[in-house]
This record gives structure tokens, sequence and C-alpha cells, in this order.
């Protein structure tokens, strides 16, 4: 049997009194890659957040390796190996890019492991590697997401929490993110997947959940997902 990395449990989650998240479980096993897909606002950034615990749960548990996380602190959470990079990149754009890197090793003290992922991250995106003292200003919006990503990874992440990672990037830059997801995939990180191209991240993922206003509507395969009337009725509207 896998073990099993995360469980959100009957999370139920808030904003201004107003549900967003009402009863929502899903778990997610080691060496796994899990998709949440649903509509705009259907609460998907919600549940990762909840994870982070930079949205409080109102009712529920998360676990995460044994431990419950949902009432301590989003730094504890990193410590623990909960890495979660957002939509937004939230990159500090007039450092380098190898100084965005580093910040996220904060939580490592062995400097040669901080270097190997340093040069894991340079092999993952040739493309930073040469670009190492730019300011991440100067970067285009994929390779933007190329450090958000990287930066996520410099702390040696138990599973690694994307959200929305080809958000507003062209369509061969979204191709670019997704193969980096796939080829993270091949070896063996954990995974918990946010993303708005359902179908091609349903392909890549192990199993996916659907969102739908707040509640899990269907589970299973990408491609039980993609053959439900789950699908069709979260996507299509039929």
């Amino acid at each position: 049997m896998p073990e099993t990395i995360l469980v959100a449990e009957n999370i139920k989650v808030r904003y201004s009194g107003l549900p967003v998240l009402q009863g929502v479980s899903l778990s997610v096993n080691a060496s796994e890659t899990v998709c949440v897909v649903g509509a705009n606002g259907a609460g998907k950034s919600t549940l990762l957040r909840a994870v982070m615990a930079t949205q409080p749960v109102f009712q529920g548990r998360i676990v995460f390796m044994g431990k419950e996380i949902h009432r301590l602190r989003t730094e504890e959470i990193v410590r623990l190996g909960i890495v979660y990079v957002p939509e937004e990149k939230m990159l500090f754009k007039p450092l380098s890019v190898e100084e965005n890197l580093l910040l996220g090793a904060y939580v490592l003290d062995d400097q040669s492991q901080i270097q190997k992922n340093l040069e894991f991250v340079y092999n993952l995106f040739a493309p930073l590697s040469k670009r190492r003292g730019q300011a991440a200003s100067t970067l285009s919006g994929g390779e933007q997401q190329m450090v958000a990503i990287g930066r996520g990874l410099m702390s040696n992440p138990k599973i690694l929490m994307l959200d929305e990672p080809s958000l507003g990037l062209a369509p061969i830059l979204v191709d670019e993110v997704l193969d980096t997801v796939r080829r993270l995939k091949q070896t063996g990180m954990t995974i918990l997947l946010v993303e708005q191209n359902v179908r091609e991240a349903l392909d890549l993922a192990d199993r996916g959940y659907v969102l739908q206003t707040g509640r899990i509507v269907g589970e299973g395969t990408g491609s039980e997902l993609l053959a439900s009337d789950v699908f069709r009725t979260a996507f299509l509207g039929l």
C-alpha cells in the first residue's frame, strides 16, 4: 500500500461568513501527482491556502505525514516539508534569479545541499542558468514561473503544491510548464496540482478531483474523470 502523505477531512472554509469549501476531503499518496480541477470560483486555490494555514479552517482537519497541521502556523508547515507555489508567483523582482531561488532555501542549513538544489533547478530550467544574475523583473512570464517553481524546489519539499502554474502564459509556454510538472513527477516528487488546462492536467496526473461550488463532485483517474458525466456537467454545462 502506498504511504499517504496528505489528507484533508471534511474541510470547511468561510470568507466573511460565507461558505467557500463545504466538506472537502481528499488524499495524496507518496510520489503521486494529484490534480484538483474546477471552474473559476470553485474553491481550488482556497483549498491549497487552507493546507498552508493562510486561510483558516472552520471545520475538519488536515493531516500531513500523520500530524495534524491545520492549527499550525504557516512557517511551521513549510518546515515540515509542504511548499506552495501561488498563482501570483510573488517574486522579489529587483533581486536576481539566483537571489530569488536562494530565498526558497531559508529552511536549510546545509550549504552543500543548497548548492545541489540550485544545480537541480538550473538543470530543470536551463534558461535560468544563463540568467543567474539577471533581475527577475526582466524575465518573461514563463521564465518568472520557472523561478517561482524553482524557488519552491529549493527547500527539498516532501510535497509540492502548484496553483495554476500556467495561468496567463502563451500556449507554447503552457506546454513547457506542464512538461516540467511531468518531469518532476518522473523524479518521484509528490505533487498537488491546481490547473486551468483541465484535459492536460488530468492527462498527466495519477488521480484527480473535480471541485464544484466548494464541494468534491467527482474523483478518479484522469481518464475516468474525462469520460465522466461529472466532468461534462462541471466544465461543459451538459
